[in-house]
């Protein structure tokens, strides 16, 4: 393959209390989160709905990885069983531990995925099943 580009580019986080998810995700990961202003449709006077709302994870749009968002709307909803999102940290073990007290749930401890590393999951303040991925 040439020109070969990793598969996702964008990864969203849906939230019901904007708030409460940013502080979660703020204390956890040791991050400053950042607003978005409100997007409007492309050549369309018409904007997205009226309760949108997004948060950006810090990244550098033109680097290799993802970065995304935190996103309120009227559109989508958190929960169990849609997609699994992890956050590559340096030992998981570490954002696991912050989980709990920033009132998030850990459902599976840092554990061994032989050759590829470790990973966990927690469900964040919205319910949102997230997973932390680490080689060490």
């Amino acid at each position: 393959m040439t020109n070969f580009k990793n598969p996702f580019a964008w990864a969203e986080i849906y939230v019901e209390d904007m708030g409460r998810a940013q502080q979660f995700y703020q204390t956890v990961l040791d991050i400053e989160m950042q607003h978005m202003p409100k997007p409007e449709v492309v050549g369309n006077e018409e904007e997205c709905d009226e309760n949108y709302e997004m948060l950006f994870f810090p990244g550098v749009m033109d680097a290799p990885g993802i970065s995304g968002a935190l996103v309120k709307s009227s559109m989508m909803g958190p929960g169990k069983g849609g997609s699994l999102i992890y956050f590559e940290c340096d030992d998981c073990a570490l954002e696991i531990s912050r989980v709990e007290a920033a009132g998030g749930k850990v459902l599976n401890q840092k554990m061994s995925i032989g050759q590829y590393g470790f990973c966990g999951i927690c469900a964040d303040t919205e319910g949102n099943p997230i997973g932390f991925h680490s080689m060490n």
